[in-house]
């Protein structure tokens, strides 16, 4: 019996990509180690909350090498999901859900989860006596650096909420049947090489506006990540609306881990070495700029090309991670800080101090989200899952 060519077309928008699922899972999870490893670092990236008296050259490499591709990979797979979320939802259902998805929690985050982030980085780092009840309405007073307000690391948040809404017409646009430019951008990406050359809108990005706008997220003074996360979002969106974008980066796998792996060592070399060249309008610098570009886009492709090959599976541990990840990522920065604020003072070393920060900030992350969150459909609302239907 042949089925229907509308709901074959039907199927295979709804077919999840398990891939996307665990890459996303796994960036929420490195996402732990990467703010651990943040108590330790110093450098040009500036100082995280809590901060150790002593610095680490390992963690240093580490901050310095996941910073690369991290958040881009983080919007290119959100940008995948948003190709999924509109080809079952209207787009009024699609506006009511990024509400409920992603607006609800960012709110609920900041007055709730950041002011404690905050209070405790005036805490450990002056003579700052008041109690957290008498700090609280002075979270309010003036904005980073400023003052003492910010939405800290849910300022991706608030990006993709933007994102989801700014680039909606374009987005329905390409959605069309009868769109061009779909096709056409598919057909030219399965030629040799074209889909390592989509860097150089990456590389151009950073290279015009990284010098100007060095990387502070507060929205409305952060062209250079308003602009590269945007097209990161759009490309993951492009990559999940036809098939042959993805099977051009199957194909170009190895090329891309050759040319990650090699840019990525350059890079490190120039760090090791101290030979970044200075920030500003200088020919060094927007070359600089611009060599990061592409080596974050050979990176991306790697992981996606690697992920598509490796990680293409379904079992009983995505399913849980599916959903826990979004609670751990909005809830895993405020238990890390009140963790390291007391660590950071402890007589060991720094490999001791980051595995029991990190230890200790899993499971008791997960422990709030299995006992005040994952039951409660109140709780749920505010971390943005679905309700459970009794």
């Amino acid at each position: 019996m042949q089925v229907p060519e509308n709901i074959q077309k039907v199927a295979q928008a709804r077919q999840r990509c398990y891939d996307l699922d665990w890459l996303r899972v796994l960036a929420v999870l490195l996402l732990l180690y990467f703010h651990t490893a943040a108590v330790f670092y110093q450098g040009d990236l500036g100082e995280f909350y809590i901060h150790n008296n002593r610095s680490s050259q390992v963690m240093n490499g580490f901050i310095l090498f996941v910073y690369q591709w991290h958040m881009p990979l983080f919007f290119l797979v959100s940008g995948a999901s948003t190709w999924f979320a509109l080809s079952f939802r209207s787009t009024q259902q699609y506006v009511q859900e990024r509400c409920q998805r992603l607006l609800i929690p960012f709110v609920f985050g900041t007055l709730v989860l950041i002011p404690p982030q905050v209070y405790l980085r005036l805490t450990s780092r002056s003579d700052y006596d008041q109690s957290y009840f008498q700090f609280y309405p002075q979270f309010f007073n003036g904005i980073r650096p400023h003052g003492n307000f910010e939405w800290g690391h849910l300022w991706f948040i608030i990006y993709l909420f933007m994102f989801s809404l700014v680039a909606l017409p374009l987005l329905l646009q390409l959605r069309k049947p009868e769109s061009c430019w779909r096709s056409t951008l598919a057909n030219w990406v399965e030629k040799p090489g074209v889909v390592l050359l989509l860097a150089l809108p990456l590389a151009a990005t950073e290279g015009a506006l990284r010098p100007r706008w060095g990387g502070f997220q507060n929205l409305y003074d952060d062209w250079a990540n308003v602009c590269l996360y945007l097209l990161y979002f759009f490309y993951g969106y492009l990559i999940c609306s036809d098939n042959r974008f993805r099977e051009a980066i199957d194909k170009h796998l190895g090329v891309a881990l050759g040319l990650a792996v090699l840019c990525m060592g350059i890079l490190l070399g120039l760090w090791q070495t101290n030979s970044i060249p200075d920030r500003g309008y200088s020919f060094t610098y927007v070359v600089y700029q611009c060599f990061r570009g592409c080596n974050a886009w050979f990176w991306t492709v790697m992981l996606l090309g690697l992920g598509r090959r490796y990680l293409n599976f379904n079992n009983t541990l995505l399913q849980y991670a599916n959903e826990v990840a979004y609670p751990f990522y909005l809830l895993h920065q405020t238990v890390l800080v009140a963790v390291g604020f007391y660590v950071v003072r402890w007589n060991v070393g720094v490999m001791t101090k980051f595995m029991v920060i990190s230890t200790a900030t899993y499971l008791i992350t997960i422990a709030l989200y299995e006992l005040l969150i994952r039951r409660y459909n109140a709780a749920r609302c505010l971390f943005g899952l679905k309700r459970i239907q009794r």
